[in-house]
């Protein structure tokens, strides 16, 4: 997938901009709160119908505004034009639309247009609790799997349901009914989870082994109690402790994953960089299946590159993903001259892009890596 125009009005602190990309990298740089992150915020909000960021679309609109409006203009790998319209407005709400015509759930838009993003904002996945692992797998797995995403939805309606009833007067009928219903979608979302966690292990494993040299060994494993026995036994089982406690215990609601390094936890034996390159390879074995499960090359958003990196890695990051696995690259990052220097090192096409005070526009010295490869110029003719 690749977006070549993308269109931004009253989003957070940029009030009106248009935007043309290159197919292979485009770099955004500038100033940290300049609006960098924005950009590339703008880009997953497209595909997601949703921020990358803890925030609530409210917090999205430009101050002294009442709404935002983004539009992108897509090309398919196989060729096909696609125009994708959200708005968001304090009053009316949020609206997405598809050349023309709007969603009747949101829900449906997901997929379409595939995109992953590494940001400091993945730091959360380490360190928080396992609600968050839970949302990256829900996130992941909705782009492959639409019923997965339906499926969720209805377990976490029939879970409030059933917690509302243990809170007031517990019926036994009615508590049967909803442990039915939970065991009908939890085992969907279990089975789903537990295949993707198996394809995403080995991996993981692999790109963490090139980001690093080769010097420790990751592994990641889905965290289940649907892992030992039927869900309905489970339920069975913690009846009388949710009686007592007044919600439910056990269930899907409960699951994790576990990051180990070196085959111990991540969260206390990683140093920052092993840990942010643990995230990165997560990040594109993300990408990797994505990419082979919808034939389509999702669109890489690595916001804040050199966090917590050194330029070796990046480096080294960049040569990964300039190979032709990758397809259009949206990178964000405070040096220009760092960032331009490994580029042209990597080779391939990319574009530069300054962003001021809510204001981007093509730097002068946008360009082809054919600049500093000239037997590349041919092929990267059209860089600009």
């Amino acid at each position: 997938m690749r977006l070549n125009k993308l269109s931004l009005l009253n989003f957070k602190n940029i009030a009106r901009q248009e935007l043309a990309f290159c197919p292979g990298v485009n770099c955004l740089v500038g100033d940290n709160g300049t609006g960098k992150t924005n950009v590339v915020d703008a880009v997953h909000y497209l595909a997601m119908c949703k921020s990358s960021l803890p925030m609530t679309d409210t917090q999205s609109i430009l101050h002294g505004t009442d709404f935002f409006m983004l539009e992108g203009r897509y090309t398919s790998d196989a060729g096909k034009s696609e125009q994708i319209v959200c708005s968001f407005s304090r009053k009316g709400g949020k609206v997405l639309k598809r050349n023309g015509k709007e969603y009747d759930r949101l829900a449906d838009h997901v997929g379409l247009v595939p995109a992953v993003i590494v940001s400091p904002a993945d730091s959360a996945l380490i360190s928080d609790a396992a609600d968050e692992r839970r949302r990256y797998l829900n996130a992941c797995i909705s782009q492959l799997d639409r019923p997965y995403l339906a499926a969720v939805m209805r377990y976490n309606a029939v879970l409030g349901e059933r917690n509302r009833l243990l809170k007031t007067q517990p019926d036994e009928t009615m508590l049967a009914i909803y442990d039915r219903q939970l065991v009908e979608h939890g085992a969907k979302i279990h089975a789903a989870r537990q295949s993707f966690v198996e394809e995403l292990q080995p991996v993981v494993a692999d790109y963490y082994r090139t980001l690093s040299g080769d010097r420790e060994a990751v592994e990641v494993h889905y965290k289940s109690e649907l892992n030992e026995r039927p869900f309905d036994e489970i339920l069975q089982a913690a009846r009388q402790k949710d009686l007592v406690n007044e919600f439910t215990t056990s269930g899907i609601h409960r699951d994790d994953l576990t990051l180990k390094i070196g085959g111990y936890p991540l969260r206390k034996y990683g140093s920052q960089g092993q840990q942010k390159s643990f995230l990165i390879a997560l990040k594109l074995a993300q990408y990797a299946i994505v990419a082979r499960a919808c034939g389509e090359q999702p669109l890489l958003l690595l916001d804040d590159l050199f966090d917590k990196l050194d330029a070796g890695r990046v480096e080294q990051l960049i040569r990964l993903v300039a190979d032709d696995a990758f397809g259009q690259i949206f990178i964000t990052d405070c040096n220009p001259t760092r960032l331009k220097s490994i580029l042209d090192k990597a080779g391939g096409e990319y574009a530069l892009f300054r962003v001021e005070a809510g204001e981007v526009s093509p730097a002068n010295d946008t360009a082809s890596a054919k600049n500093a490869h000239p037997e590349s110029a041919d092929a990267n003719s059209d860089a600009r």
